[in-house]
């Protein structure tokens, strides 16, 4: 276990080396930089101007010259300054960024889990009943609505037209006002619809796979054996089958830890959350290159160490797995 964990570990750096090339690359080949957003609507902006400011970010430089400067910086640590005006240091826009999505994600994966392993089970032992019908009905409709439209029909009639829920933001504007109570209040009713939501078109997907996972496992012949002898369907299904049912889920988990960090860039810009995907989507149009790669950096270590800690997963689930 330990070898493997070392050279999968080994592996890492040529592959976020590679990573981080191609998305550097493909930044570059996008059109716009942030030179041209800054001069092309100031009519006063001269072609000298517009040379100074590419020399002050260091654009005027071949970009393999700008890839080896950006990566000297990685190695020591730093990710840069943003090209915004405010020109802060890239760690700073993202540690005031990560708390707040790492706390949504975090509910909308614990939502998530918590309704969806429940209602696969129970779909796959009562295959084809009533129940099973209806959420595969739900699921079809959970997979067919897109989750930006589904945010904008419940913050049309949520919050305009029965105002029940704000549609923006983490608070009131007179949070600092309330009680301690009216504030924990506040802060659950602007979580309700970005968090339900989220949690709504990912429950579709998760208990549909924990189904199918839990159908195969229980036509294998060790759970006829265990029927056989007696045992209950609570035993059969809770005890025998459903740790190796849920090996799929333990995949989609690893997966869903560059998820946790990298945010949703969908629901915080509709809902106006400062988190890590709404930096990332002002980010793209501002052609702030050092944010974009540092968030693009974070992600792709976040996947690399997902499919990591799912393999070990694995073993944890799967005991046949620890004498390989």
């Amino acid at each position: 276990m330990l070898s493997y964990l070392a050279k999968r570990l080994a592996g890492f750096v040529p592959l976020l080396l590679g990573i981080s090339f191609v998305s550097f690359l493909v930044m570059a080949m996008a059109p716009g930089t942030p030179v041209d957003l800054m001069t092309d609507l100031n009519p006063k902006a001269s072609p000298e101007a517009r040379e100074r400011l590419e020399k002050f970010y260091g654009l005027d430089q071949p970009l393999y010259v700008q890839y080896g400067l950006w990566l000297g910086r990685i190695v020591q640590g730093d990710l840069g300054t943003s090209f915004s005006r405010d020109r802060r240091p890239v760690l700073d826009k993202i540690a005031e960024a990560l708390p707040i999505t790492l706390f949504l994600n975090v509910l909308d994966l614990a939502l998530i889990l918590g309704l969806a392993i429940p209602i696969g089970i129970y779909s796959a032992a009562r295959q084809y009943s009533l129940v099973d019908r209806a959420t595969t009905v739900f699921v079809f409709i959970g997979f067919a609505m897109p989750s930006f439209w589904v945010a904008l029909l419940a913050m049309m009639l949520f919050g305009e037209q029965l105002g029940w829920l704000p549609i923006s933001g983490l608070r009131s504007l007179d949070y600092d006002s309330m009680s301690a109570l009216g504030q924990i209040g506040d802060r659950v009713r602007h979580l309700i619809l970005p968090v339900g939501i989220a949690a709504l078109t990912g429950l579709a997907g998760l208990s549909r796979y924990m189904r199918s996972s839990m159908l195969e496992v229980l036509r294998q012949d060790y759970i006829q054996t265990a029927r056989a002898k007696g045992l209950s369907e609570t035993v059969v299904v809770y005890r025998h089958a459903l740790r190796n049912a849920l090996l799929p889920v333990v995949t989609i988990l690893g997966l869903s830890i560059p998820g946790l960090i990298g945010g949703s860039v969908i629901a915080e810009t509709i809902f106006a959350i400062p988190g890590m995907g709404r930096l990332f989507y002002t980010s793209v149009l501002m052609r702030d290159y050092p944010v974009v790669m540092g968030i693009t950096l974070i992600g792709a270590v976040l996947t690399l160490l997902g499919n990591l800690l799912a393999d070990l997963m694995y073993v944890a689930v799967d005991p046949r797995l620890r004498k390989r």
